[in-house]
């Protein structure tokens, strides 16, 4: 990867600009309270930004539950897209849980999102099911993914 990226644990004063990245790439993005939430009360929540030049240009949030990871959001500025950043970030996340003695990882997808379903496929993520009508805006189903690591 060309570009100077850093990876680090997100940190309370990150929430706003995390939030800025959720409400332009999500029809229901998290709002501050939500994440400031998973940031000082939930105990299985772990997240990670990606950084360059300083400012956060994308994050991943899971939980860690035992030896099972789930992805609840993972986001990349708009104009970042694309220069595999995305994939670059999963990695990243990946191994991290992987360190925290995670065995598998789950998450949900839109079954429209044929661009992140592609991408979580590099990562051996095999389609596990679908839950009907999962997003409130509107009713489309998700499709879970899962993956041992």
């Amino acid at each position: 990867m060309s570009e100077s990226i850093i990876f680090r644990d997100m940190k309370p004063e990150d929430i706003a600009q995390v939030v800025a990245i959720e409400q332009v790439s999500f029809a229901i993005p998290w709002t501050f309270e939500t994440f400031e939430r998973e940031m000082t009360i939930n105990e299985y929540a772990r997240y990670t930004v990606m950084e360059k030049d300083g400012a956060i240009i994308g994050y991943c949030g899971m939980w860690l539950i035992l030896d099972e990871s789930h992805i609840t959001n993972i986001a990349i500025l708009p104009e970042y897209r694309g220069r595999n950043l995305g994939e670059a970030l999963l990695n990243e996340v990946i191994e991290k849980v992987k360190k925290l003695g995670a065995h598998s990882m789950t998450l949900e997808v839109r079954v429209s999102n044929e661009i992140a379903q592609k991408l979580y496929r590099k990562f051996g993520f095999l389609n596990g099911g679908i839950r009907k009508r999962y997003y409130t805006d509107n009713y489309e189903d998700a499709l879970v993914m899962w993956v041992r690591l």
